[in-house]
């Protein structure tokens, strides 16, 4: 009869397992990696780039770029909406609607837009916003 002899077990240390270290290399470019993924979701997050619709019984009223902050007045049927652009974001800051239901919505996301139907104002954040569309 034949005894097989079974090598003794050692006990693996992490380092030695077989999988390489990370070297300086790596963890450079890792680092220039997370750097431009931050900087790209800036920069889409924080867009200053776009305008603003504002439309009144259906047609143009006026447009606004997102740059400047201002508040913008529209004389409606019911009385006046009033409009607020703040660094780079727009929203309906008063509306004479009875139920408030535009003032409510918040800020308008990039590409989404608020309609006030009572007063028939309605505002369109036309910036450039990312999508699964234009991805």
């Amino acid at each position: 009869m034949k005894v097989l002899r079974v090598p003794s077990a050692r006990p693996i240390h992490p380092a030695s397992s077989g999988y390489p270290s990370l070297r300086l290399g790596d963890w450079l470019l890792a680092g220039i990696g997370l750097v431009l993924i931050v900087a790209l979701w800036m920069r889409q997050s924080g867009s200053l780039d776009g305008h603003v619709i504002i439309r009144l019984n259906g047609q143009i009223f006026q447009q606004a770029s997102l740059r400047l902050n201002r508040d913008i007045e529209v004389l409606g049927p019911l009385g006046v909406s009033r409009i607020e652009i703040r660094a780079g974001r727009v929203r309906i800051a008063a509306d004479p609607s009875p139920r408030q239901l535009c003032v409510r919505q918040g800020w308008i996301p990039p590409g989404g837009a608020a309609v006030c139907l009572p007063n028939r104002v309605s505002v369109e954040n036309a910036a450039a916003g990312y999508d699964t569309l234009n991805y």
